[in-house]
């Protein structure tokens, strides 16, 4: 009976079909309405008028400055969070850990509203704060997703380096500062991006805190809801040059600490 071989090219072929028919025809899909008008003409005017609307400029600056202060928020809490997990050696860290992570097991929609009535009774109304109230939503939901690479990189970090600082007259300041800090740095380059890019488009968040404005995400839905692909699918391609350029710059940040990393060792 002859026996069927693969190839590792072969065993690529699923993988491949599956990018092609869910990844590269989609974005086709979407570079298409983007450079054509309502009549299938090639045309840049979609690509112009993102630049000079007044809307579309606000809204982006808006979505950056809420994903760097969801961000921000997210950073602050979790670094120490996961410093204490991973380096103080209690017990059941792994235990504390999932306490974190459990309220991802609970479904997105029951989770944010019930944030959205604790803050409805702490505050009567929530449009009075409606940046705080997103940012508080967000922290909430992304928390997680800073915290897990900051405790992995933290829990894997050489306990040796740590020795030979202190051995070297360093105290527990400098030995974080110079030592534990720029290893972890990969884990905080993984949180950032993990939660800066989500937060720049999740609009449910804000349409269920009762946040009427606007972020990228929101922007891009109203115009397909008003079946405006064309617009819609510029700022949509826009958007996806600039997560791009973000995973880029994190990228090199990150080859750029494995490589003081290795120096360091």
């Amino acid at each position: 009976m002859r026996t069927i071989r693969f190839s590792r090219k072969q065993l690529c072929i699923p993988y491949a079909l599956f990018l092609f028919c869910f990844v590269v025809l989609p974005l086709a899909v979407i570079v298409y309405y983007a450079f054509t008008d309502g009549s299938g003409h090639f045309t840049l005017a979609n690509l112009i008028s993102f630049f000079t609307n007044g809307n579309t400029i606000g809204t982006l600056c808006y979505s950056i400055v809420t994903a760097a202060a969801v961000t921000a928020v997210c950073l602050v809490i979790a670094y120490p969070t996961a410093y204490v997990l991973a380096r103080s050696g209690l017990k059941r860290g792994p235990v504390l850990l999932m306490l974190f992570i459990l309220p991802m097991w609970i479904n997105f929609t029951l989770r944010i509203t019930a944030l959205k009535e604790i803050l409805t009774v702490i505050e009567g109304n929530l449009s009075l704060h409606p940046f705080l109230n997103t940012v508080i939503a967000m922290t909430y939901d992304f928390l997680p997703f800073m915290i897990l690479p900051l405790y992995t990189t933290l829990l894997e970090l050489d306990e040796s380096l740590l020795e030979a600082a202190r051995d070297l007259g360093a105290g527990e300041a400098e030995v974080f500062l110079r030592v534990t800090l720029p290893l972890s740095m990969p884990g905080v380059v993984s949180g950032i991006t993990m939660t800066f890019l989500p937060a720049m488009t999740n609009y449910v968040i804000l349409d269920m805190m009762y946040n009427s404005t606007y972020i990228m995400g929101s922007l891009i839905g109203s115009y397909f809801n008003i079946y405006d692909w064309n617009n819609g699918s510029m700022i949509s391609l826009i958007l996806f040059g600039l997560i791009c350029l973000v995973s880029w710059v994190t990228g090199r940040g990150g080859a750029n600490d494995a490589e003081n990393r290795g120096a360091i060792l």
